[in-house]
């Protein structure tokens, strides 16, 4: 028999439409790996919310590798290392794995290749990131042409099926119990509301694919109703790899409307993969440096008292308060309403983009590098390809615009009572709970100081 081939999952679990598995699989028998390694992305490892899931999309794909006649061996260490012990114990010849960008998986993948014969693949990306060039050869900074140089691309490959069985090697290496990991929060047990909202793996996605295809042709309509919530929730399978995007580009690409748009949602996850190819830091570092060395961003006690409020909802604005409230019972919150509570924190509160950054790390279950980074600093006016800094967001505008009321409602009880418009702003209408706070900044004074603060950057940065 051949020897054994080592399969490296990492952010690409599932058994349909992976490159890695069909080719380790062509070579012989397969032993499927998952390592949990902390130490190689040191403070990029994984937030609470991203473990929540972790643990039962390992499980699930577990289950899927044991239908098959598999199963998932589960180790915790540096990949190099355990990927070598386990070649030892088992003879293995060979790693496959999908190629990951975050700069510590590209500085893992060099370990490993350093030490055993590691064999990269494409595929979870419309494109392989780096694919996409310029006419004179290089990247793309700006997402609008990147967005019209990928659709020439278009569409991937189609999807091949998961194998219906998986040769076994003679012996398997020593696995980990992934209870032991302790991934799930228990004292206290925060992700209580997840579990109604969440089923991860690749069923789950799935199932999660197949109800948004029915809804698909509208997203453009609806996916900045927040309270309709017309989005297709399928960023969290997409960042764990638990389907491809060139699965859900088949499955939704002729439903017509404006299904397009959903298209360049897609599109942007390989957008901002793009970015961190040429900004290997972005998530912690303004691609425009005076945001870093020049903006006189808030700090001190009254700066981080104010982050506490925002972290937990009780800003006075109540479509803030309702997605931060939404996130930290779900895990998630919804688009537009992301973008709402990031401009607040940046420009109403004037606190630096990072300290947001880091908290949806923590606390989102679609929790990217890459994708979290450009958002962010896309909100900021601090990226390559960013909005404005002096557009600032009015939030009780977009409550109204936006429908949001039944949204509030849902995550902000205090303010269930209340009709519209006065819902959107109970400070105004004098119909404000005392249960509820007050607003902890005025719009207008907190555009004023935004503006300021601006002015203070362009003048040192010229």
């Amino acid at each position: 028999m051949a020897p054994p081939t080592i399969l490296w999952f990492r952010r690409d679990l599932r058994l349909a439409d992976q490159a890695a598995l069909v080719a380790a699989a062509a070579s012989g028998p397969v032993i499927p790996v998952y390592i949990l390694d902390d130490e190689t992305p040191r403070h990029r490892a994984m937030g609470g919310a991203s473990r929540w899931w972790l643990h039962h999309s390992l499980a699930r794909l577990d289950e899927s590798l044991r239908a098959r006649g598999s199963r998932l061996i589960l180790r915790r260490g540096k990949c190099e290392d355990e990927l070598a012990k386990i070649a030892g114990e088992s003879g293995a010849g060979a790693v496959h794995c999908l190629r990951h960008y975050e700069p510590w998986w590209r500085n893992a993948e060099r370990a490993v290749a350093k030490r055993l014969d590691l064999i990269c693949h494409d595929g979870n990306y419309l494109a392989p990131p780096g694919s996409v060039k310029t006419g004179s050869g290089g990247l793309y900074k700006i997402y609008t042409p990147f967005w019209r140089a990928l659709r020439d691309h278009m569409p991937p490959p189609v999807p091949v099926d998961a194998p219906e069985g998986l040769d076994a090697p003679d012996r398997w290496p020593a696995s980990d119990r992934l209870d032991d990991w302790k991934l799930l929060p228990s004292r206290p047990n925060w992700a209580t509301g997840f579990e109604g909202e969440w089923t991860p793996g690749e069923t789950g996605a799935q199932v999660r694919l197949g109800a948004f295809a029915e809804i698909a042709a509208r997203y453009d309509e609806q996916r900045n109703l927040p309270a309709i919530e017309g989005s297709s929730r399928l960023s969290p399978h997409l960042h764990f790899g638990e389907i491809s995007p060139a699965a859900i580009w088949h499955a939704v690409a002729d439903a017509g409307g404006s299904v397009d748009v959903f298209l360049a949602e897609i599109g942007w996850r390989d957008y901002a993969q793009t970015v961190i190819l040429q900004y290997p830091d972005y998530g912690g570092r303004s691609a425009r440096e005076a945001f870093d060395t020049a903006l006189p961003w808030r700090s001190g006690k009254e700066a981080d008292a104010d982050f506490a409020a925002w972290q937990q909802g009780r800003t006075g604005y109540p479509i803030v308060d309702a997605g931060m409230r939404q996130l930290w019972a779900t895990g998630w919150m919804h688009n537009r309403v992301r973008m709402i509570a990031a401009s607040f924190l940046i420009k109403h509160l004037l606190i630096d983009w990072r300290r947001g950054e880091q908290w949806f790390w923590d606390t989102l279950v679609d929790a990217d590098y890459a994708s979290n980074a450009v958002n962010w600093q896309w909100v900021a006016g601090s990226g390559v390809d960013s909005n404005m800094f002096p557009r600032i967001m009015a939030p009780l505008t977009q409550s109204e615009k936006f429908d949001a009321a039944a949204y509030i409602r849902q995550w902000v009880p205090e303010l269930a009572d209340i009709g519209e418009p006065a819902i959107h702003d109970p400070d105004e209408f004098g119909r404000r709970p005392r249960s509820y706070p007050p607003k902890i900044i005025g719009h207008r004074e907190a555009r004023a100081r935004a503006l300021a603060a601006y002015d203070v950057m362009k003048a040192d940065d010229n």
